[in-house]
């Protein structure tokens, strides 16, 4: 059966006409699916007991409760989700992040992950499948806090970049008017640089957008993270110098420190000629290691965090703002790149 979330206003318009409703009742199914957020037919009440039933033969909702949980020491929820959607069975982690003023989901986009990046433990899942619109979104509705939800990043699982079609549709349904009707300011999605995907997302949306570094030098990059070869980072970065982002719009990087790899005044100088002109932010992470990631990164390790305040303080220092991100949730695999589908194992 065909999956209602993840739906525009004009399909759904399409959907009731061709069960027999009016035209009308597609906006009426639209703010059924993501204003109230109904998880059931019957909770349709001004969509007639006929069209409620000519829908529930050939279509479900999409919606689904995770299937498991993991609370962090620091409030960070992991929540397991099961995906069916195109014949693909697996599951995939998100993670609800709270803060004092905000509260995030960080939402995946794969099952697994094709990109092979040596620190990143969800690369150890391979790649299972791409997840659809409603995987996304369901995701989002179907987490237990999505009423506190303020902000969105696509950050779990799978390089984003490479599934546009489905990051896109569900970002549409959580802007549009017709939708969720979120700014797109609330919203940021990550990418590893997968140019083709990543040139749609700065034309088709105006989310904020993440790029994963981590080191100036090609080579170097290329030994952490595969894509470097295909798509090295000076023209993902000669790809971003075409878009505007002296307004609301963001672009940030993402920077894993890795002790003696990429922290020394060497890497620290190659970033600011990287980066010279660009409005933007660099987040240095702390590398996050575990058993379950050795196998990928045996020879890496964290920097201190007296050199990341050191890295922190030289780029800031020479025009490019650099916070240090506060990890979250690593006790229970949950942090940047530890999403491994854990609790389909407990």
């Amino acid at each position: 059966m065909e999956t209602l979330l993840g739906k525009t206003l004009e399909e759904l318009q399409d959907i009731a006409l061709s069960v027999g409703l009016p035209h009308f009742a597609g906006k009426q199914l639209a703010e059924w699916l993501y204003q109230k957020r109904a998880t059931e037919f019957s909770q349709m009440t001004n969509i007639s007991k006929q069209g409620r039933e000519a829908l529930a033969l050939k279509y479900t909702i999409g919606r689904s409760n995770p299937v498991a949980e993991a609370v962090s020491g620091d409030g960070t929820k992991k929540y397991l989700f099961a995906v069916a959607s195109d014949k693909l069975e697996t599951y995939v982690e998100s993670v609800f992040i709270p803060e004092d003023d905000r509260a995030t989901i960080c939402v995946s986009t794969q099952a697994g992950c094709k990109m092979g990046c040596r620190f990143c433990m969800t690369g150890s899942l391979g790649f299972n499948g791409q997840l659809t619109a409603a995987d996304i979104l369901n995701q989002i509705f179907s987490l237990p806090d999505s009423d506190a939800l303020t902000n969105i990043v696509y950050m779990g699982e799978g390089e984003p970049c490479d599934n546009i079609n489905a990051v896109l549709r569900s970002i549409q349904v959580m802007t549009a008017s017709w939708g969720c009707a979120w700014s797109p300011r609330r919203i940021t999605v990550s990418s590893v640089g997968y140019l083709p995907g990543l040139k749609r997302l700065l034309d088709d949306c105006e989310c904020h957008v993440a790029i994963s570094l981590h080191n100036y030098f090609s080579r170097e990059r290329a030994e952490l993270m595969p894509i470097e070869k295909v798509y090295p980072i000076e023209q993902v970065i000669n790809l971003l110098r075409q878009y505007d982002w002296s307004g609301q719009r963001r672009i940030s990087f993402e920077y894993i420190c890795f002790a003696g790899k990429n922290d020394t005044m060497r890497h620290a100088q190659g970033l600011r000629s990287l980066l010279n002109g660009l409005p933007c932010r660099i987040n240095l992470i702390r590398y996050h290691a575990s058993h379950e990631g050795e196998v990928l990164s045996v020879t890496l390790g964290s920097s201190n965090f007296k050199q990341m305040e050191w890295l922190r303080d030289y780029l800031t220092a020479n025009g490019i703002t650099t916070t240090i991100r506060r990890s979250r949730g690593e006790d229970i695999l949950a942090a940047c790149g530890m999403l491994v589908n854990s609790l389909s194992k407990s």
